[in-house]
């Protein structure tokens, strides 16, 4: 994919979690096109996280690679602090990791369930943005992108609706954390994927799933992690977007029009 230019990009240092594979690994691609040192953090996917981190550099860019299971506390701000050590700082943070974990349904999920797809989903978000914020207070501002999704104002499909509630917290997160560190020059925004092609539902969604959601997307495709691309680049540029402040992007070829 060709990309137009944006110039305040360059040179910004910029934490995207969950980066190894899917949208992650297409928006750490496409910051690094801008010039920006990019921290690209994976957790389990070790030999993909190498192979994307290579490409970055065969392209000319500039990526560090991190490590941390970012659905603990711990790990969340042991991401954010390999970062900061790495480029003496940073600009952005794109709270990108999460994922469905397991179909199940509200009447059978366990505890345990509710625990784990919260904790990678929820507390990842909020951790690893109260860990970053000092750092962008430090840089004179800076810029957070929540990625949330579809599932968080639908309702989810069956058996994911807990995901879908994780990701409901993130998008009214967007919105406080927005209100809270606006007036430190931080923006805080987010973007919906729609079903987008990704290991996500290759793992999570069976073809005749896949196929019943596409035949309610007005676009008449799935999406690829590529389409979501612009509009990361879209919220994390100040000379792009100044003026918006709490909002999410929707990204799903027209599935849902809120």
């Amino acid at each position: 994919m060709t990309q137009l230019r944006i110039p305040d990009l360059d040179g910004k240092a910029v934490l995207v979690t969950g980066a190894s594979t899917g949208i992650g690994a297409a928006v750490a691609l496409a910051f690094a096109a801008q010039g920006a040192r990019v921290g690209l953090h994976f957790n389990s996917s070790v030999e993909a996280a190498e192979t994307l981190a290579a490409e970055i550099v065969a392209r000319q860019g500039r990526v560090t690679l991190i490590r941390a299971d970012i659905s603990t506390g711990a790990g969340a701000r042991e991401a954010v602090a390999q970062a900061v050590r790495a480029f003496g700082g940073l600009d952005g943070l794109i709270n990108n990791a999460g994922g469905m974990v397991r179909r199940v349904p509200y009447a059978e999920a366990s505890e345990a369930d509710y625990d784990e797809i919260m904790d990678l989903n929820a507390r990842s978000v909020v951790v690893a943005s109260q860990a970053a914020i000092p750092h962008l207070k430090a840089a004179g501002g800076g810029f957070i992108i929540n990625t949330t999704s579809i599932a968080a104002r639908n309702g989810a499909s069956g058996g994911a609706g807990l995901y879908g509630s994780s990701k409901a917290f993130v998008h009214n997160v967007t919105r406080g954390m927005a209100k809270e560190l606006i007036s430190f020059g931080i923006r805080v925004n987010a973007v919906a994927p729609g079903v987008i092609t990704t290991p996500f539902h290759e793992r999570y969604s069976t073809e005749a799933q896949l196929k019943a959601q596409l035949a309610t997307i007005p676009q008449g495709r799935l999406g690829t992690a590529e389409d979501c691309v612009g509009a990361y680049l879209f919220l994390a540029s100040a000379v792009l977007s100044p003026y918006i402040i709490g909002q999410v992007i929707e990204v799903n070829g027209g599935q849902l029009m809120p």
